[in-house]
Formats: C-alpha cells, structure tokens, sequence
C-alpha cells in the first residue's frame, strides 16, 4: 500500500519557520504530481502547494512568497518549508500523491497522509 508520513509539525510564534517533511513508500514520487494541504477548525481542507513531474511549483495566494514546497527524489520525500508563519497558517497540514495534472483541488489526489498540527501563536 501506498503510505504518506508527515513530520516537523509544532507550535511556533508569528514570524517564525517551520519544515514538514512527508515520507513516501511504495510509491516513486515522480511519478505524479504531489501536494501539501491544511485544513483549519471548521474549515474546509484547502490546497498550500503542488509540484509537477517535471518540477514545476504552484502555490495558494495566502501563501506565496512564504512557503516553498520542494522534492527529493532519492530520499522520497516531499518539504513544505515554511517562512514568516502567521497565525492564520495554523491548521493540520496533509500532504498528498497522484495527481496527473497540476492541481490544487482535494479530489485530484488519492493518496494522503495522517497530518501533522502547525500552531502559529500571535
């Protein structure tokens, strides 16, 4: 099966940089396009960031400019790197696998992982 193991979440202060880190297995990461996604209490789950197979990069508005969303192939694993947190960034953050096209959209991917909390205080 395929498996998404997110890590590096925490509590930080506004301003403040935090790293996820998503693991895949069973699963080359090529060979789609992956994403990272968060979702806020009573809020729906929203798209942050995706990276094609060809490496390109696309992010939400809110986010741009602060986060950077990146790949190692050989450790198969996907970074949310992420600057200037504000506390509207808090939320559980989700990344995801299998897109066939660049997208931003929840149903576009089939795999995800657990999630991991990012608590941005004032």
């Amino acid at each position: 099966d395929v498996q998404l193991v997110e890590s590096g979440g925490g509590s930080v202060q506004a301003g403040g940089t935090l790293r996820l880190s998503c693991v895949v297995s069973n699963y080359r990461i090529s060979s789609s396009c992956m994403g990272w996604f968060r979702q806020a209490p009573g809020k729906e789950r929203e798209g942050v960031a995706a990276t094609t197979r060809q490496g390109s990069t696309g992010y939400a508005d809110s986010v741009k400019g602060r986060f950077t969303i990146s790949t190692d192939n050989a450790k198969k694993t996907l970074y949310l790197q992420m600057n200037s947190l504000k506390p509207e960034d808090t939320a559980i953050y989700y990344c995801a696998a299998g897109a066939w096209t660049y997208e931003l959209t929840v149903s576009a991917y089939p795999y995800w992982g657990q999630g991991t909390q990012v608590t941005v205080s004032s």
